[in-house]
């Protein structure tokens, strides 16, 4: 399993969301708390908007995240109102850039912590149903790649709920025609730029942990003293798979099998339930 977190909210440096916090997700790469893994060493990205909310940018490297001293460089010179940042442990593909979260396609970015069972078994019917013209924009061999794009072909760029439910029913139907129990395990993050969509989900109903942050005000409410909350906007959003600062009471665990969208300050959760594709 992997690590990844969100940060949406004013521009801020990102060495701050990357290296400063106690628990950061650079830290996570190394030494887990919550996840299958203690250690998430096999390549790390992240993904960033600039103020014009165009096309991200992502920086990827095979190298452990706790190890890159070029990321400590690039981080002190990345401002940005959104960004996502992802520390791999592979489920079985290889280690390469090109199999590095978060996977861009255009505006979108994508990144995932889980895995589809036997995904060499049901990898080429999956394929299969990725649209046509989107086919030769799959880079890696990753499970989560292919998913990415399922998602697209399902109407990503119009409705990500939905999509994302049509997807993943595809997954469950395919991998049980190939008598796999539980096709699939993910905690997923998305976004457009401007909103977030994150989705909590497995077969078998014991997802990987999600957690996303409270309003500032409460959480400054909470701990006075703590002084890097006052340089925090009142809509800054923090979606994590392991909390990135003990401070409790200001984290919501994401809910098993729900998506939620991440807009501004707002949020809301909905639950989530696979759809199989007309």
């Amino acid at each position: 399993m992997c690590r990844w977190m969100a940060y949406s909210g004013d521009p801020i440096v990102a060495d701050d969301l990357l290296f400063r916090p106690e628990h950061s997700i650079i830290e996570q790469s190394l030494r887990a708390k919550l996840g299958g893994f203690t250690t998430n060493g096999d390549g790390f990205g992240i993904g960033w908007y600039g103020d014009d909310g165009g096309r991200p940018t992502v920086f990827k490297s095979t190298h452990p995240a706790w190890n890159d001293e070029n990321l400590r460089e690039v981080a002190t010179q990345i401002r940005t109102p959104l960004l996502f940042a992802h520390v791999r442990a592979s489920s079985g593909t290889p280690v390469q850039r090109s199999n590095c979260h978060p996977f861009r396609h255009g505006r979108w970015l994508w990144m995932h912590n889980g895995s589809l069972a036997e995904f060499s078994q049901v990898k080429r019917d999956l394929q299969m149903n990725v649209d046509p013209s989107l086919y030769p924009d799959i880079e890696g061999s990753t499970d989560t790649e292919t998913l990415f794009f399922l998602a697209l072909t399902f109407g990503l760029t119009d409705d990500p709920p939905t999509a994302v439910a049509r997807a993943v029913g595809l997954v469950e139907d395919v991998g049980r025609r190939h008598g796999v129990e539980y096709p699939v395990h993910m905690t997923v993050a998305t976004t457009d730029g401007e909103s977030i969509w994150i989705f909590r989900y497995s077969s078998e109903k014991a997802t990987s942990s999600l957690y996303f942050s409270h309003d500032v005000s409460q959480v400054r409410e909470l701990y006075p003293d703590v002084d890097v909350l006052d340089r925090l906007s009142e809509d800054t959003r923090f979606i994590v798979s392991e909390p990135i600062r003990d401070l409790p009471g200001a984290w919501d665990e994401v809910p098993e099998a729900s998506w939620a969208l991440i807009k501004g300050g707002q949020q809301e959760s909905q639950p989530f339930q696979p759809l199989l594709p007309a």
